[in-house]
């Protein structure tokens, strides 16, 4: 499909730079293309738009804090620049985005940190030993292992989106607020942000409706936020990111689609982990690896039925598999809604629910 199909125009001022405080007070958007409407709703509003053993399935993967600081040492000259981390290769290296990658070359020193020549505590040093296409180099840091991970959580800061980052610095309060309150497994360099609406006081909710609640596993990537660049989605090639579902919760979820009950993705990356991890009949079993699924309209789901999710980029990936989902003239419709009605948009923004159209299923 042409990807300008996919496009649209969005007010910088609906772009959201902070998380809703609460983090349940979001506004949620109810799109139901087989009634052909829209509901203007709230993130409290979801258990009471579920039915009792529905299933929610969240992402618990963990954000690092893979924004780094860094200053290239070559020659007795420094220069500033930044790197976003984006894929582990082992133990010690790492593909990160420079900024400006210009500044580097194979064999520079870069140091992370507080960079005081006569105290090191506090700083983490590396070699560049790559670079790669569209400003990505590869890291070797001179740690390795669990001393790595260490030493990042300490001088790095949290991922921040370029539409966010480019507004403002990360804070302390980012910390917090870029993770979902499901977070235990380290490795993502994104925030599944969909899960950033819940709190204890929904959760709460949503068990008393007896709505069954569960966890996969999808390590997100920097390239969630990048636009698609070919003419044509055929053309572009999609980044992989490395998933999980265990034995247990394939089987849960086998039992609610068996039993005749809805399973709701909270996100886009439960819902790309389910449909990789699915046989075509839509069967759940355990699994793990690296996933580069591409959804786009002509989809046919295998597992979920609705998808809560947040508003996404144009031309984005994530848009096209809500368009694949709900339908492209359906979703071109919500998104100018959620525009005119002041939605907030993006990571830090709103919510919507999204149902499918009949023939995506």
């Amino acid at each position: 499909m042409r990807t300008d199909l996919f496009d649209f125009e969005l007010p910088e001022e609906r772009i959201a730079l902070y998380p809703a405080d609460p983090r349940d007070s979001a506004r949620m958007l109810v799109v139901d293309p087989q009634a052909g409407r829209f509901s203007d709703c709230g993130v409290l509003d979801l258990p009471d738009l579920l039915q009792p053993g529905d299933a929610l399935v969240f992402n618990d993967t963990r954000v690092i804090p893979a924004a780094l600081d860094g200053v290239r040492m070559r020659d007795g000259v420094e220069a500033k620049v930044a790197f976003n981390l984006i894929k582990r290769v082992d133990g010690a290296r790492w593909r990160a985005f420079a900024r400006p990658a210009k500044r580097l070359e194979t064999g520079d020193r870069v140091r992370f940190g507080r960079a005081n020549t006569a105290c090191l505590m506090g700083t983490l040093d590396a070699t560049v030993t790559a670079r790669l296409e569209a400003g990505e180099v590869e890291l070797a840091f001179d740690l390795t292992g669990d001393a790595l991970n260490r030493a990042i959580e300490a001088v790095g800061d949290m991922p921040l989106p370029p539409y966010i980052a480019l507004k403002r610095p990360p804070g302390e309060a980012d910390r917090a607020s870029y993770q979902t309150m499901f977070a235990a497994k380290d490795g993502a360099v994104a925030a599944p942000t969909a899960g950033l609406h819940f709190t204890e006081r929904l959760i709460e909710k949503i068990d008393a409706r007896g709505i069954s609640r569960h966890v996969v596993t999808l390590h997100v990537g920097a390239g969630t936020f990048l636009p698609v660049k070919a003419e044509d989605t055929s053309d572009h090639t999609m980044h992989a990111e490395w998933g999980s579902i265990d034995a247990a919760t394939a089987a849960a979820l086998n039992d609610v689609r068996a039993r005749g009950k809805r399973v709701v993705a909270v996100g886009t990356t439960p819902l790309r982990t389910l449909e990789s991890a699915a046989a075509e009949d839509g069967m759940l079993r355990e699994w793990s690896g690296e996933t580069s699924i591409f959804i786009t309209p002509g989809y046919r789901f295998k597992v979920i039925s609705a998808l809560m999710t947040n508003f996404h980029l144009p031309r984005s990936t994530l848009f096209m598999l809500v368009s694949a989902l709900s339908g492209l003239d359906m979703m071109q419709a919500a998104y100018a809604h959620a525009i005119k009605e002041q939605y907030r948009f993006y990571s830090y923004g709103d919510a919507s629910l999204l149902f499918p159209a009949a023939q995506t299923r």
